[in-house]
């Protein structure tokens, strides 16, 4: 999302606390993907970061409420054309997309050529491993594509149908979430009106998540775990689809509460954002220590209430008085799909530069091979230059690469569609 104003309500009208909050979300992915790999805090990062898809869910929770919110406001009838629509959201997805693809495959392929460390010998744009939830080991699952499977999955990416691949991700695999959204901005003209016209909506919102629970309860019941159940379940866009049409109805909710004057109050809001915290708390410990079988029930469905709890307590949120508080707001809000996109090919950049320079870096002025070879061990301490460096970096690249390759396509596609 790159807005959360609607046009049918005041124009001062936008959630703060969720640009806020969407930025967090980035921010616990990056971390979710990236804190584990240092061993020497093994023994605890895994309850920091094995719930790090509960912050994909609750963006698409977000998305949903947002994009109804920008949309259709206090109507119910979506403010523009659905093809203006799908032009505007394809104009904002694929440059972000293509963009992270071809750093990813390109930083896979030097990464593969240096060989700083044993595991990047075998690197390359070829390399995958198998979705699978079975405790198999690494050499079980990893997988070369051959040249036909190599062809498929570029035309996947070059389409964004790549999230409907269930056997394995490819070359920048964080973004099926990019490909599973662009599904459900194609559908949204459809069924975001038909969902605004519920009335009960607490109750569509609790048979919502009983759909939703019904995949997983389905591969417990009759898989072993592995491929390609596992993938169907993480990314597949049509069973991911709750949590979009959650959001939507969870913006129909605050806007039907909102006109009732019926809002939470601050004790309220801290009630539920508590039961949020203990429920992500039990959730951590459940994967820690529990069966293989509650990643598939808190991946798909257990942790909704949660997330749906967690977005209607920050829209509540008062706007701050701040001028550059909500400037800074908005800016890094804008920056969490990048974040989303980037922050795997950011962090192998990051991981082994630091590694030559905790070797014998000036050696690369006179034998690069031994330069390679004298590479060091990557630092927990410089992990916060990475987070903040990777913030920063995915700012400005949404700022001034992504919005000037947006508008360019919206200029060059919208008289297109709006002429016919």
């Amino acid at each position: 999302m790159d807005d959360s104003r609607s046009s049918a309500a005041p124009r001062t009208q936008r959630f703060y606390g969720l640009e806020w909050l969407r930025f967090l979300l980035g921010l616990y992915i990056v971390i979710f993907h990236t804190l584990h790999t240092y061993p020497s805090i093994s023994d605890w990062s895994g309850y920091v970061t094995n719930v790090g898809f509960f912050s994909t869910s609750a963006f698409f929770l977000l998305s949903g409420f947002l994009l109804t919110h920008v949309y259709f406001g206090a109507t119910g009838t979506m403010r523009e054309p659905a093809r203006s629509f799908w032009v505007k959201r394809f104009s904002n997805l694929y440059p972000l997309h293509i963009g992270s693809v071809l750093l990813a495959m390109a930083i896979s392929t030097l990464v593969g050529y240096l060989a700083i460390t044993d595991q990047d010998a075998g690197a390359s744009i070829r390399f995958v491993l198998y979705d699978v939830n079975d405790g198999s080991s690494m050499a079980s699952i990893t997988h070369y594509m051959s040249n036909p499977e190599l062809v498929i999955n570029i035309l996947l990416n070059l389409t964004l149908l790549h999230a409907w691949n269930p056997f394995y991700l490819t070359f920048n695999p964080v973004t099926w979430s990019i490909s599973t959204l662009f599904f459900f901005y194609l559908v949204f003209p459809w069924i975001a009106p038909r969902l605004l016209k519920i009335t009960a909506l607490r109750r569509a919102l609790a048979v919502t998540n009983l759909i939703y629970l019904i995949p997983p309860l389905l591969v417990i019941a009759l898989t072993d775990f592995g491929t390609p159940e596992t993938g169907l379940l993480h990314r597949n866009p049509i069973i991911r689809l709750p949590e979009f049409v959650a959001g939507i109805l969870l913006y129909a909710l605050y806007r039907q509460r909102s006109r009732e004057g019926r809002l939470l109050s601050p004790a309220q809001q801290a009630l539920l954002l508590g039961g949020v915290a203990v429920a992500v708390v039990i959730g951590s410990w459940l994967l820690q220590h529990g069966a293989h079988a509650w990643y598939y029930l808190l991946h798909n469905g257990l942790f909704l209430p949660a997330q749906l709890a967690l977005i209607y307590v920050v829209a509540h949120w008062p706007s701050p008085d701040s001028a550059r508080v909500k400037r800074l707001a908005i800016r890094l809000g804008g920056a969490s799909l990048p974040m989303f996109a980037l922050h795997v090919p950011l962090f192998v950049i990051f991981t082994r530069a630091e590694r030559v320079l905790a070797g014998e870096p000036s050696l690369c002025l006179t034998d690069f091979s031994r330069c390679m070879d004298a590479a060091g061990s990557a630092s927990l301490w410089a992990y916060p230059v990475f987070l903040a460096v990777t913030v920063v970096f995915c700012m400005l690249f949404q700022e001034r690469a992504v919005v000037r390759v947006r508008h360019w396509l919206q200029r060059r596609l919208l008289p297109l569609v709006r002429n016919e």
